[in-house]
């Protein structure tokens, strides 16, 4: 029976070792999270090749330190360093594949999760041609390219706050405040690329987020429509597909470019309160040892009305980053984000310069992530709506973040 299970593991491993060497998997397989070092790992598949199975795992460990202004501090906390100390944002495991040569498909856990939020990710994609996909399940919806590059190959370990930051609604609803990024839902998206230039994604989804993995929506009452979630999203690319990483120390050759717009209509979001209304504007380049990217956001609160208030409320934000390789294993990294977390109608606005740095240990999967950021307030009217504006955000925060990825 030993030596029955020896040989089992045996084959197991040579296939893994087999499908590694091969470079041509299928286009489709993907993750949306790995692999750092763009290789393809351990997979296994069938001798046609029309079955394939890849498991892979990411894990994100992070070291915090975050310093608040007086403003805000409870009375019983006066303690400026709140939130500080080490993390473990994502542990995923997961698998992706294909089927049949036509469905590929994906799931991953993060065991760092709770709640709904432990299944991560898990959808499969119908593909007819490259130029008509359909993906079901629970994936990234189609807005804003921060979110839409692989989690393990970001250029900061931290998303700009202005995507990740709850707007400030100016009067007494703060249940009903959301953040202008819509993240990962459960819905179903129809996609595919256009000549190798033309990208394009249309989906409608929960609206909910990836805290509920079920259906909790109704009518709405305003617009007689399903409440749901309704996404678009279109882009160009001269130079062929977009790679979904913000620079690759195996990749210092490359040369890409994307403009984009994307946009989404949330009815009755943020527990039946408002009609949302997201659009987007984005760019984005790999030159040699270069990536450049910046995006331009807005959401429009309009609320509905049984909340017997009027007015729609519009918030934006944007960022600009950049990264540059000073060699094969160091990426210096700069950014600059700002947002209008109050709304366009009262002045003021926050802005968020960030400087960091990684560190690529080649062979061994490892990814080291630095940065600082500091929040700094202009324009307000008066330094008491300053501070309430950065009311809950940090003024000055460090993170380190190690990364595994397999």
């Amino acid at each position: 029976m030993k030596n029955i299970l020896t040989l089992i593991l045996l084959v197991f491993v040579f296939n893994g070792i087999q499908a590694q060497t091969d470079t041509t998997l299928n286009k489709y397989i993907d993750n949306g999270l790995i692999s750092i070092a763009d290789k393809n790992g351990m997979s296994w598949q069938t001798t046609k090749g029309d079955f394939l199975f890849k498991p892979y795992t990411l894990i994100q460990t992070r070291g915090l330190y975050n310093y608040y202004d007086d403003e805000g501090l409870s009375l019983a906390e006066e303690d400026n360093v709140l939130n500080s100390g080490f993390a473990i944002p994502y542990a995923l495991i997961g698998f992706a594949g294909k089927a049949f040569n036509k469905i590929t498909f994906n799931v991953t856990l993060n065991a760092a999760g709770t709640g709904a939020t432990i299944l991560n990710q898990a959808w499969f994609d119908i593909n007819t041609s490259d130029e008509l996909r359909f993906r079901i399940g629970k994936f990234k919806t189609p807005f804003n390219q921060a979110y839409l590059v692989k989690n393990g190959q970001t250029l900061f370990p931290l998303l700009p706050s202005s995507l990740n930051t709850r707007v400030n609604v100016p009067f007494d609803i703060n249940a009903v405040n959301p953040v202008i990024a819509s993240g990962f839902d459960i819905g179903v998206q129809m996609h595919g690329i256009l000549d190798q230039k033309f990208g394009y994604q249309l989906g409608i989804f929960n609206g909910t987020g990836i805290t509920v993995n079920t259906a909790t929506n109704s009518l709405s009452d305003d617009n007689g429509m399903p409440a749901l979630l309704y996404a678009g999203r279109l882009v160009y690319m001269p130079f062929g597909e977009m790679p979904t990483y913000q620079g690759n120390p195996y990749k210092l050759n490359e040369n890409y470019m994307l403009f984009g717009i994307s946009g989404s209509y949330n009815v009755e979001a943020n527990y039946e309160s408002s009609n949302d209304m997201r659009a987007g504007a984005e760019f984005a380049m790999l030159s040699g040892k270069w990536y450049v990217s910046a995006e331009a956001y807005m959401l429009s609160m309009d609320f509905v009305e049984r909340q017997q208030t009027s007015p729609v409320y519009t918030f934006w934000g944007a960022y600009a980053q950049a990264g540059y390789f000073l060699s094969p294993k160091i990426q210096a990294a700069a950014r600059f984000d700002i947002m209008d977390r109050n709304s366009i109608d009262d002045p003021g606005y926050l802005y968020m310069p960030a400087v960091g740095f990684n560190y690529f240990l080649a062979g061994h999967n490892l990814k080291l992530q630095c940065m600082y950021q500091h929040l700094g307030k202009a324009g307000h009217e008066s330094t008491a709506l300053a501070n309430d504006d950065d009311n809950s955000m940090t003024e000055h925060q460090v993170c380190l973040q190690l990364q595994f990825a397999f």
